[in-house]
């Protein structure tokens, strides 16, 4: 046996706690934002201030030299040159002023932000830390109690189908015995469906904790057909529907896990048997295609809206009109084609039937 790593595509445990760091990240990640915007301004207002402290100066310098020079007087060109110079060094020099201080505060300010960021940074990935570590501890112990409730269950099932088959089997003659049968059998489909609640759970907590256990090994792809054919048919033939299948071009063998696989058709036929009305049919393709076998499921149903589609693989979602999506079915179909490395996907017209595809790639066998 394997474990694949799936992907579940839902929000769990693991899921949130990651969206919890997003966010709170996001948070560090604006303050830090607000704080540099807020110290680039009063930076740039230093700036500012010192600009207009030199501009200040060199006019005052200016304005000292214009007036050395009398009024009745006429000043030479070399004096006035040399009082142009004295106040351009003057310039010069607050300028050289003006541009020491808007370094320091240029470096004052990212020393500031990197202590800042690196103590938001600490204290988001600790909160981080304490969140998994409860989040892990939590599914744990779900894990285990469903472990142990599961196996209950499906202990006292085992004990109710025992005795329903033994009724079937027991049942005296006649009328009496007939109604007997009929409980029993009722009985039967009842324990039937309350397994695969369970195995459906069962399955959820192995997607979800990335533990979806395969068995894969060389399976006739054509045996898995007919099996399923012989499963469904008595069922569609009851609900008057047509059940027919081809396969066209399959290896003879293929790697995969049969069990899962059969699991997966047969989700894929009851919703076409619970969404086809009578008179209906229900077709079932598998083709080799590009190195992958194609399965493909067709239906003359109600259809499904084309915006819900790719929401019916979701757990729990229910699509208007149609209520394929609101177990776990499809949700469980799709991560088992996952774990096999394959795809699965839809195609629907309303009033005119759905047709649900998934293809796995075709393994050699080795020999």
């Amino acid at each position: 046996m394997i474990e694949q790593d799936v992907d579940s595509g839902d929000h769990t445990q693991r899921d949130l706690t990651d969206e919890s760091l997003r966010v709170e990240r996001d948070k560090a990640d604006a303050g830090v934002t607000l704080t540099r915007e807020a110290l680039e301004e009063a930076a740039d207002e230093v700036v500012r201030l010192a600009r207009q402290r030199a501009d200040e100066v060199i006019q005052t310098a200016r304005d000292d030299a214009d007036r050395e020079l009398p009024p009745q007087s006429t000043a030479t060109e070399a004096r006035s040159e040399r009082a142009r110079t004295e106040a351009d060094d003057l310039l010069e020099y607050e300028r050289a002023n003006a541009d020491a201080v808007l370094k320091y505060e240029r470096a004052e300010r990212k020393r500031y932000l990197a202590d800042f960021l690196a103590v938001e940074r600490e204290a988001t990935d600790t909160d981080l830390i304490g969140e998994r570590k409860h989040a892990d501890t939590a599914l744990a112990a779900r894990d285990a109690v469903l472990a142990t409730v599961s196996h209950d269950l499906r202990s006292l099932l085992g004990g109710l189908s025992l005795n329903a088959e033994m009724l079937v089997n027991h049942a005296p003659d006649g009328k009496s015995g007939d109604k007997t049968r009929r409980h029993a059998a009722t009985s039967q489909r009842l324990v039937s469906r309350m397994n695969r609640l369970v195995n459906d759970q069962l399955d959820i907590t192995s997607i979800e904790a990335g533990r979806l256990a395969l068995l894969p090994e060389p399976v006739e792809v054509t045996k898995l057909l007919s099996d399923t054919l012989e499963a469904f048919e008595p069922i569609a033939v009851a609900a008057g529907i047509t059940l027919d299948a081809d396969a066209v071009d399959l290896p003879p063998h293929a790697t995969l896990d049969g069990g899962r696989i059969l699991q997966v058709l047969a989700n894929l036929i009851s919703n076409a048997i619970k969404f086809t009305p009578a008179q209906g049919r229900i077709s079932i393709r598998i083709t080799a295609e590009a190195g992958e076998i194609h399965f493909a499921v067709q239906d003359t149903g109600i259809g499904i809206p084309e915006a819900a589609l790719p929401s019916v693989f979701e757990r729990f979602r229910q699509v208007s009109a149609d209520r394929r999506g609101l177990g776990l079915g499809l949700y469980i179909s799709k991560s088992i084609i996952e774990a096999h490395g394959g795809r699965m996907w839809a195609e629907s017209t309303l009033a005119v039937g759905s047709t649900f595809h998934f293809a796995l790639r075709a393994e050699p066998v080795s020999t």
